[in-house]
C-alpha cells in the first residue's frame, strides 16, 4: 500500500552577512556610506532587495534633524525604494518571493485609533516612518511592513515608479483635498521634484494648472507637462499676473519650500478657494485673518497619503498618465545629491540606482 506524503516547501533563504548603506550617524554631518548587517523579516514583515530609490526633501530634513521628533541615530533614510521580496517573516500571507513591492513614508500605523478606523491613517499617532523611524531604502536591502508596502504595478520601470511612492501619492492626495474640479484652475507653487509630477496628476484629473517658481528652467519643464500659465516669481507680480490671466485660482497646492510661497498662496486664489500646503519651510507665514474670512478661503496641511491613495497614485504612473522626470545615482553620491538639493540644482527628482 503505497503512502501518500505532504509536499513540503522549503523556507526562503534570507540573505546573510552586510550590505552597503547610506547612514546618517550625526546630524547635520555628511552620511556615511557603510557596510552594516543585512534585517531579517520580522511577523509581517519582507525583506527587499532595492532596486532603485528616490532621494526626497524629507531625507535631507531627516539627515539634519530639522524636525521636533528626530530619528534615533544612526539610521538610514529612504522612503521611494522599490525592489523585489527576497524573504518574509511569520504571518505574512499575501506577499511572496519574487514579488515588486516599494516602501513609503507611511510605513505602519497602528490601525486601531480613531484616524486608523475613519481611513485617516496618515494621521496616526503610532504611525511608523520609513527612512525616519525605521532603516529606509538608501541600502542595498531593507524591510517592509507587509500589510503597507506599496505593490508596484507589473512592468513598471523601478526608476520612474520609485518618486512615486512619495512625490507622487502626495501630490496626488494634496490634488484631491483641494476639492477643484475638472475645468477649474489649480496653481501649483513650486516646480520642484513634487511639483513638476503634481503637474501631470492635474492635468490628467482635468485641471487648468498655473505652475510658479523662481526658476526659468523648471517653469520651462512645467510649460511641456501641459502649464497653461507659467510666472517666475522672483522677476514678475506672481500674484497681479495669476489674477489677469485667471480671475484667480480655485485652488493652490504649495510644493515650495520658502517661507514666502505660503503667504504668496492666498493671493493667488479666488473667493471659496481651497490652498493645500506640502511643503516644510521653518517659521509662520502672514495670514490675513479679514480676508481669509471674508474670501471664505480653506487653508489645509496634507501630508502623503493612505494606502488607498497610494493605490490610485500608482494606477495613474501605470495607465501612462504621468511620469516622474528623472535621473540617476549612485549611493555613493548621496551626499553631493543632497548638496544640490539645498542649492535647488535638481530637475525633476534624483533616483539611486542600485542595479
Amino acid at each position: 500500500m503505497m503512502t501518500q506524503t505532504t509536499p513540503t516547501t522549503a523556507a526562503p533563504v534570507v540573505p546573510m552577512g552586510t550590505m552597503r548603506a547610506a547612514v546618517v550617524t550625526e546630524f547635520g554631518a555628511p552620511l556615511q556610506i557603510s557596510q552594516i548587517d543585512v534585517p531579517t523579516p520580522g511577523c509581517g514583515e519582507a525583506l527587499v532587495k532595492v532596486e532603485a530609490s528616490g532621494v526626497c526633501h524629507t531625507d535631507l530634513h531627516a539627515a539634519h534633524g530639522d524636525w521636533p521628533v528626530k530619528p534615533h541615530l544612526p539610521f538610514v533614510p529612504g522612503h521611494e525604494g522599490c525592489g523585489t521580496v527576497v524573504a518574509v517573516g511569520d504571518g505574512v500571507v499575501d506577499l511572496n518571493v519574487g514579488d515588486k513591492v516599494g516602501n513609503a513614508w507611511l510605513w505602519s500605523a497602528c490601525g486601531r485609533c480613531e484616524y486608523c478606523r475613519t481611513g485617516r491613517e496618515t494621521l496616526c499617532e503610532k504611525q511608523i516612518n520609513g527612512g525616519y523611524t525605521v532603516n529606509g531604502s538608501f541600502a542595498t536591502y531593507m524591510l517592509v511592513n507587509a500589510d503597507y508596502a506599496p505593490r508596484i504595478p507589473q512592468l513598471a520601470d523601478p526608476l520612474e515608479v520609485a518618486p512615486v511612492l512619495c512625490a507622487g501619492v502626495t501630490v496626488y492626495k494634496g490634488l484631491k483635498v483641494a476639492d477643484a474640479r475638472p475645468g477649474q484652475w489649480m496653481a501649483i507653487s513650486g516646480i520642484g521634484g513634487l511639483g513638476h509630477i503634481a503637474v501631470q496628476y492635474a492635468r490628467a484629473m482635468g485641471l487648468r494648472v498655473v505652475a510658479v517658481d523662481v526658476d526659468d528652467a523648471k517653469l520651462t519643464l512645467a510649460t511641456r507637462l501641459g502649464a497653461e500659465v507659467v510666472v517666475n516669481a522672483a522677476t514678475h507680480d506672481v500674484v497681479g499676473q495669476v489674477q489677469e490671466a485667471t480671475g484667480g485660482v480655485h485652488g493652490v497646492l504649495v510644493t515650495a519650500v520658502h517661507p514666502q510661497a505660503f503667504g504668496q498662496a492666498i493671493g493667488l486664489a479666488r473667493r471659496g478657494a481651497t490652498i493645500v500646503f506640502l511643503g516644510l519651510p521653518p517659521g509662520d507665514f502672514p495670514a490675513p485673518v479679514f480676508g481669509i474670512v471674508i474670501e471664505g478661503l480653506t487653508i489645509r496641511g496634507s501630508i502623503v497619503g493612505t494606502r488607498q491613495d497610494m493605490a490610485e497614485a500608482l494606477d495613474f504612473y501605470a495607465r501612462g498618465l504621468i511620469r516622474p522626470t528623472v535621473s540617476t545615482t549612485r549611493l555613493e553620491d548621496i551626499n553631493n545629491v543632497f548638496d544640490r538639493m539645498e542649492h535647488g540644482q535638481i530637475e525633476g527628482r534624483i533616483v539611486i540606482d542600485y542595479r
